[in-house]
């Protein structure tokens, strides 16, 4: 059975309210951004902004899961091993995602932002240990996509914080021969 495909005019007011919404935070704290602001900016009306969204939380959280879910462009890992090349992107990804927010969305919004980036690495990277696995539903793949997506993102704030000085290449390839070798490449120096 087919989805009914969505309105184009639904589509592009939710876009509208979307962009409004990325507009308004480069210029103002989250905290002072209202529904109005985003009704006015987006040329609706406020009826309009809760037929799409619940409220200003929930539009926050959709507007970044859809902007990570195009840094990660997760069609371009659907058949994909997990692998050097992958964890690289990934995390090149993660870190281009992390500076394209503005400070203003960071400051308050870290835990929101934190378990939108975790939850989409879990799905991707699950997914992922599935198809290397014969897709046998397994608790420990569960725990490894869980492991992987929480290294990655931390890797990335550490990253942000100390080292914008090094290239998020580079900086998650010192890493890369550990994850990739395990840890008893560690215990051999």
């Amino acid at each position: 059975m087919t989805q009914p495909k969505t309105d184009l005019r639904i589509q592009r007011t939710r876009k509208f309210i979307m962009d409004a919404f990325m507009d308004l935070s480069s210029e103002k704290d989250f905290k002072d951004i209202t529904v109005k602001d985003i009704a006015t900016e987006a040329m609706i009306n406020r009826a309009t902004f809760y037929y799409h969204f619940e409220d200003i939380y929930d539009l926050l959280e959709k507007v970044l899961s859809e902007v990570l879910l195009v840094n990660l462009d997760c069609n371009n890992y659907e058949n994909r091993k997990l692998n050097e090349e992958v964890i690289v992107s990934t995390f090149v990804a993660i870190t281009n995602f992390q500076k394209s927010l503005s400070n203003r969305c960071h400051q308050g919004y870290e835990d929101t932002i934190a378990r939108i980036i975790r939850e989409q690495l879990e799905v991707i990277f699950y997914k992922m240990l599935l198809k290397q696995n014969d897709e046998k539903e397994d608790e420990a793949l569960k725990v490894t996509a869980v492991m992987i997506s929480w290294g990655i993102y931390g890797a990335s704030v550490e990253w942000k914080r100390n080292s914008e000085k090094i290239a998020p290449e580079a900086y998650i390839k010192l890493a890369i021969p550990h994850l990739i070798n395990g840890i008893d490449s560690l215990s051999t120096k």
